[in-house]
């Protein structure tokens, strides 16, 4: 069937993610699926079990459209604990539907018709479409691989009058790297005096490990008072499919967050914020998460003895990048659908995080797995 050409698409680049791709691959081939962004574990039925209690409960009607009182109440805790800063729970904090429509709610909230938004490449996928859809104009700028840092002289080259915006991402997807403490200095630096809004995604923020810190930009006031900061129930607590998160932002910006909020999805899950104000009571919940995944990331690297891959341990997040340039010379993509159909591995092409053609070589895997997946995709590395 024909149909008339109604549109033009507003996204005319964008086809599907190749987080989709690759776990279509997978299942297709009955692969190991180290690709995608979530575990193959269960949460902590306790959860589970409060989400039951709350829903038998009759907590299954709209929720307020900021969240529940008493969840963000816990949150704004819980940040003061952390990081030293304080929140109001009733005016700068929103519980949102995932980390996702967090980020594309603050960009709709501040970026205007040929704004510019600087984000740094590789870049989770989700930001630049975000950007495009409100009109405004993405700047790039490559991390220095392999370290993945930040070089702020270059930022300060291509900040001009039209920039509106800043996105970072620590611990950093799909890198696993970090910001420290004086990345977090140097960005204070380079935007004070300016209107420049920043989106901080801070989505791994308890999954860290060998003994670094978060430098969460709500320990540094003169950032955090220009910052949404985005962070996500689903990475913390092994529940992806829920797609619980929350933004927390001072009251100015979150007044304009809410607008857009109200009218994108208007309220969270009901019963689940019901579950995580009970749940978040306990520290433990959740300040013992990078324990478990830096034993996750050392089991898994330490497995590998192929010395064709080489590594630098990831410092955050629940990926591990491995570069093949000693083993192939072929492009990412092809390599990684390579080893999916003849060796059952899915991983993701690094190169799908960046907007124009750049192949390192490099593919990333996700260990947020139980131990005898891990043992079965060590053992396919281990062949290649």
């Amino acid at each position: 069937m024909n149909y008339p050409n109604l549109i033009l698409s507003k996204l005319p680049k964008v086809g599907t993610t190749i987080f989709s791709v690759m776990s279509k691959l997978a299942a297709e081939h009955k692969a190991i699926n180290l690709s995608q962004g979530f575990p193959d574990f269960n949460c902590d039925e306790e959860l589970v079990s409060l989400v039951n209690k709350h829903m038998a409960a009759g907590h299954n009607q709209y929720a307020p459209m900021p969240g529940l009182p008493g969840l963000r109440e816990v949150l704004a805790k819980k940040t003061e604990d952390l990081y030293k800063a304080k929140y109001d729970s009733e005016t700068e904090i929103t519980i949102t539907s995932g980390a996702t429509q967090a980020i594309f709610t603050a960009i709709t909230a501040v970026v205007r018709e040929g704004d510019e938004v600087i984000i740094f490449e590789p870049a989770y996928d989700c930001y630049q479409p975000a950007i495009e859809l409100n009109g405004g104009k993405t700047i790039y700028l490559q991390l220095k691989a392999p370290g993945y840092y930040i070089e702020w002289e270059e930022v300060k080259k291509v900040i001009s009058h039209r920039t509106k915006m800043i996105i970072i991402n620590t611990p950093h997807n799909p890198t696993g790297s970090i910001m420290s403490a004086e990345d977090m200095k140097q960005l204070e630096k380079l935007v004070k005096g300016t209107d420049i809004i920043i989106i901080s995604d801070e989505v791994y923020e308890h999954i860290i490990f060998d003994n670094n810190v978060h430098q969460s930009v709500a320990r540094f006031p003169k950032l955090a008072e220009r910052s949404f900061i985005i962070s996500s129930f689903g990475k913390t607590f092994h529940t992806t499919g829920w797609k619980m998160g929350y933004c927390v932002a001072p009251k100015n910006l979150m007044t304009e967050f809410r607008k857009v909020h109200q009218f994108l999805v208007f309220s969270a899950n009901t019963p689940i914020q019901h579950a995580l104000t009970e749940y978040l009571h306990d520290k433990n919940n959740y300040i013992t998460l990078g324990k478990f995944y830096q034993d996750k990331r050392d089991y898994f690297i330490s497995g590998i003895k192929n010395p064709k891959f080489t590594f630098t341990p990831a410092r955050g997040t629940y990926f591990q990048l491995l570069d093949y340039k000693a083993l192939s010379k072929e492009k990412d993509t092809d390599f990684a659908v390579k080893i999916t159909k003849e060796f059952g591995l899915a991983s993701i092409p690094v190169s799908a995080f960046y907007h124009e053609n750049t192949d390192n070589k490099v593919l990333r895997f996700c260990f947020a797995k139980k131990e005898e997946t891990l043992d079965k995709a060590i053992e396919i590395l281990n062949k290649i």
